[in-house]
């Protein structure tokens, strides 16, 4: 019996056995075999408790979940061999790559704001090196963070080397297609940053005027640093590439929080968003019921 009809036949026989709460769920998880109306991407671990520690055979569970999307942070620093492999799965399984992390991001220096050359040298560097592994993995996009603050320079000049930078790393992407995508962060969980809001991030797209620089709107890091959700996507909208989806308090899946999941995904498909929505936020319950959960939770915020 194959691993499909394994979960399905389960599912089936716990139903029968469940409350009505459960019969909801496992109603919701038998649906999972259609493709979601937005490209919701999981991650590595996500669903390692029905699919087992393999990458391949986690991304394989994904696509049989629904899931037309995939993301992995850390991407950059598996072997070649399972970048190449992993992109060949996807290539497979008519999944698109998300966002890897392209470049060492400098929690507490102010690499990018500070001007320096040394710091900006190796950045770019790291962004040469990022093109390679998002050939191997079939990425379009890469995640860049400025780093911290200087506390010892203006804004408008730590804005100016930010905008130098990125200008510069834009050029080394264009030729292959490739996007960086800037992720302003909140306050309460990384204190100090340089890239806080959408606006601050829509001013630095507009200036380096690149289609290879553009923004990742996390759903979940705006609604604590600035709320505001839906108008600042629609005022951002043309240098907005990719999103980030948690829930908050608690960075879990919609609907164990206070975001209305539903109206925001509602706006998306309205603008007939095609990229990735990448799934960064942890599982609200432990084991396979919260790998269960998390699925359900999706089927029903998609339902739009």
């Amino acid at each position: 019996m194959n691993r499909r009809n394994f979960v399905k036949n389960s599912l089936a026989t716990g139903a029968v056995l469940s409350s009505s709460a459960g019969l909801s769920l496992a109603n919701a998880t038998l649906a999972g075999d259609q493709p979601f109306q937005l490209n919701y991407a999981p991650h590595i671990g996500m669903f390692q408790h029905h699919a087992g520690e393999d990458p391949i055979d986690q991304l394989k569970y994904m696509a049989e979940r629904g899931f037309r999307a995939f993301e992995d942070n850390g991407m950059k620093d598996r072997t070649p061999e399972l970048q190449q492999k992993m992109g060949d799965t996807m290539a497979q399984l008519g999944m698109q790559m998300g966002v890897f992390v392209a470049h060492k991001i400098y929690w507490s220096e102010p690499n990018l704001a500070s001007g320096k050359q040394d710091w900006r040298e190796e950045f770019l560097q790291h962004i040469k090196d990022s093109v390679a592994v998002a050939k191997r993995c079939n990425a379009t996009w890469m995640t860049v963070v400025p780093g911290h603050v200087d506390l010892r320079q203006d804004e408008g000049y730590q804005t100016a080397h930010v905008i130098e930078s990125l200008k510069q790393a834009a050029a080394i992407l264009e030729p292959h297609g490739l996007v960086m995508v800037l992720e302003p962060l909140n306050f309460r969980d990384h204190p100090g940053l340089f890239l806080t809001k959408i606006p601050q991030a829509y001013q630095i797209c507009r200036a380096v005027n690149s289609p290879s620089c553009k923004i990742l709107f996390d759903i979940y890091h705006q609604q604590i640093q600035e709320g505001n959700l839906i108008p600042n996507m629609e005022k951002a909208w043309e240098e907005v590439a990719y999103f980030q989806i948690g829930d908050n308090p608690g960075r879990k899946e919609p609907t164990t929080g206070e975001i209305n999941y539903k109206n925001v995904f509602k706006y998306i498909h309205s603008r007939g968003f095609k990229g990735v929505m990448g799934m960064e936020h942890g599982n609200s319950q432990a084991d396979k019921a919260g790998e269960l959960a998390v699925i359900a939770a999706y089927r029903e915020v998609d339902g739009f």
